[in-house]
């Protein structure tokens, strides 16, 4: 099933003693794993020596790894983080068989729902035998739809099941008042992965969007619809519709532009077709009197959109996205037909995954907490979690030297930026209250049925969450999730226990690579509190202007220097990175490896690291650097990300801040004439 993703709520998808205080507070080494001979944590067999790290670091230190992987056929991409995801998956998949083979499971425990959640995704023949049947009570309902306004009503309910709807709504801290939620609005609706894919003239799209049309027949088809090709061109032509109103990724990265409150009252002066009082009463936010649209001139889009189809017209589009949204839980036709599309040619995978594996991602999605608690019971050590907090610190300590270092930047705003930095909450590993799935219900013989009253029992959790205090308790990522996050609006940093682990951090390696590392991992996420649109949020999360006018100029000059330096790296002969979508992820990039190399500096307390390998301490750092980016994608794959992803491809992850970084010069011997030569005054330093 998909799940509606809304953009903006993280400024990142991978304590506060001495913050505000000199560079005088060092960072204390971090603690050695006892009775152990450290290594180096460098892994050589991956080096290309046949490449100059003064020309292609990325490649020097991941060119053999490059040449002799493979992508698998059932991925469509390899690397660290990837690989990191299916030692999670295979560790989960060990859990929830052990969970699901206990002896005498009570009827509603944690275990059975578990357990049958699997069962149900695995048993075929139910599958099979059911057909559409699990659908036919939502059809059903399309069917009875007779006004604009049913229309609408089954926008909010197709949410609320887990299906696509035009308008995504959501409840998030409220960004100008950081002590409330409040209800909100995305731009949605579409099939495919962004606005361009409709209107793109380029080879590639055109055949996109044909095979997109082909595939919506084929699915109509297979779901006995009449006339199916007429189908696929009218969902087709609302799609283009809707994606004419949609904003661009870079202009909803925007996080003052995006703010838009309106009373409820107020919503049919923006949008008059919109029945506002039948939808907010349906999906639960009737009894909020205002609510923040995301991206009011797409709403106004929806409105005309919604008046210039019929109402038949409509119900093709919802069936489509029902029948979309639940293809890969149907039976057999409809979810190899779902996958060649979206999977093999949207983006190159081959074959599609072993069903365990879909099963497995599927329990850990939908009962993620449950699974999680296993997960650090079995595979995160307290003493994993105790050289985390330290490192964390040693972070924040290099970060307030940094900014009492910067010369661009005035005391006033210093001040406030240390505060920030004094305010950032960590949690590590996982949350210190678990999620209570009490009330959901889980039946062995009912996937589709598990599946909308898991998305029902999430919508009603998130509704409870209205008019009451901030659950800073809760985490958006599970324990067994290879990735972190900042958020703005909490002002904090998020390290689940499965990124804790080689080559991001190592127990038994020295702290050079650690630092590069992890290190670099914390302070990417630090750096995001701290990036073009973080640094609009202040130390309590409010969306609130904190900078003096010369200090943002300063810093916005910096931003668009790394946008140009970012716009002119190339992909492919034909596609170049998005400076501007890729930026805040760009600057955080270049803060966690500069903060974590100061950190790493500092933490030695003036002494020489030791050679290990023939490396000095300064090279092991940016070595750890270079080998957590290693990864390779299947073209089709990389294509939709330089268009969709705010993270740029893994090679300018890591090259990119290296050849801003004056250390990198001096200890990698980098000169005029090298390919990762810019010249002192090109390099661009912010934090």
């Amino acid at each position: 099933m998909k799940r509606v993703i809304i953009g903006g709520l993280c400024a990142s998808a991978l304590l506060v003693a001495g913050c505000a205080q000199n560079e005088a507070s060092q960072p204390t080494p971090v603690a050695q794993a006892v009775q152990k001979q450290l290594t180096s944590g460098i892994e050589f067999q991956n080096f290309d020596n046949s490449v100059r790290p003064q020309d292609d670091f990325y490649s020097y230190v991941n060119g053999t790894w490059m040449k002799t992987t493979e992508v698998p056929a059932d991925r469509t991409s390899s690397g660290a983080f990837y690989d990191l995801r299916e030692k999670a998956r295979d560790d989960v998949k060990v859990i929830i068989e052990e969970l699901a083979a206990k002896p005498g499971l009570k009827a509603g425990s944690d275990e059975q729902k578990v357990g049958d959640l699997y069962r149900s995704f695995m048993d075929t023949d139910t599958i099979e035998s059911l057909g559409l049947s699990p659908l036919e009570p939502e059809m059903d309902k399309i069917a009875k739809i007779s006004s604009r306004n049913d229309v609408v009503a089954y926008f909010a309910h197709s949410q609320m099941i887990g299906a696509g709807t035009p308008m995504a709504f959501y409840i998030n801290v409220d960004a100008k008042n950081s002590e409330r939620y409040a209800t909100h609005i995305w731009q949605a609706g579409l099939s495919l992965p962004d606005r361009d894919y409709y209107f793109n003239d380029g080879e590639r799209f055109v055949k996109i969007r044909e095979g997109f049309l082909g595939h919506m027949e084929k699915m109509f088809a297979m779901a006995g619809v009449a006339n199916p090709a007429e189908a696929a061109k009218t969902v087709m032509a609302i799609e283009t519709a809707l994606a004419e109103g949609h904003w661009t990724r870079v202009e909803s990265r925007d996080s003052e532009k995006r703010y838009n409150k309106y009373q409820v009252e107020d919503l049919p002066k923006l949008a008059a077709n919109i029945d506002w009082q039948g939808y907010l009463k349906v999906i639960g936010g009737d009894k909020q009197s205002d609510i923040i649209i995301n991206q009011p001139s797409y709403i106004e889009t929806l409105d005309q959109v919604l008046a210039d189809n019929s109402v038949e017209a409509w119900k093709t589009y919802l069936n489509w996205h029902l029948l979309t949204s639940y293809a890969s839980l149907l039976p057999k036709q409809f979810d190899d037909e779902n996958f060649d599309f979206f999977s093999r040619q949207l983006n190159g995978q081959e074959v599609q995954k072993e069903r365990w594996k879909r099963a497995v991602s599927l329990v850990s999605g939908s009962l993620g907490e449950v699974v999680g608690k296993v997960y650090v019971e079995k595979h995160f050590p307290p003493e994993a979690k105790a050289r985390m907090k330290e490192l964390v610190e040693n972070l924040r300590k290099a970060y307030g030297a940094s900014i009492d270092e910067l010369e661009w930047m005035s005391p006033e705003t210093k001040v406030k930026a240390k505060e920030k930095l004094a305010a950032f909450t960590p949690k590590i590993g996982y949350p210190d209250q678990w999620e209570d799935y009490s009330a959901l219900e889980i039946k062995s013989d009912d996937l589709i049925g598990n599946s909308i009253r898991s998305s029902l029992v999430a919508h009603n959790k998130d509704l409870e969450k209205l008019g009451g205090p901030i659950r800073r308790y809760e985490w958006h990522m599970t324990p067994q999730t290879v990735n972190a996050y900042y958020s703005p609006v909490m002002n904090e940093i998020v390290f689940p226990a499965a990124i804790l682990q080689p080559p991001f951090f190592n127990m038994e390696a020295d702290d050079a690579v650690n630092y590069g590392g992890i290190g670099a991992v914390i302070g990417h996420e630090m750096g995001h509190g701290f990036d073009d649109q973080g640094a609009r949020y202040d130390k309590d999360g409010n969306l609130k202007n904190w900078w003096t006018e010369s200090d943002l100029e300063a810093f916005q000059k910096r931003g668009g220097a790394l946008v140009a330096q970012y716009d002119g790296y190339q992909v492919f002969d034909d596609l170049n990175v998005n400076g501007k979508l890729t930026l805040g992820e760009n600057i955080g990039d270049l803060s966690g490896a500069t903060i974590a190399y100061k950190a790493y500096k500092m933490s030695l307390e003036g002494k020489e690291a030791p050679v290990m390998d023939g490396l000095t301490g300064d090279q092991r750092f940016f070595i750890g650097w270079g080998q957590i980016w290693r990864g390779k994608y299947k073209e089709q794959a990389l294509r939709n990300r330089v268009a969709t992803d705010p993270h740029s491809p893994s090679q300018f992850r890591a090259n990119g801040p290296l050849s801003n970084m004056d250390e990198f010069y001096k200890y990698f011997d980098v000169k005029e004439g090298d390919a990762m030569y810019l010249p002192p005054e090109k390099r661009v330093k912010i934090w």
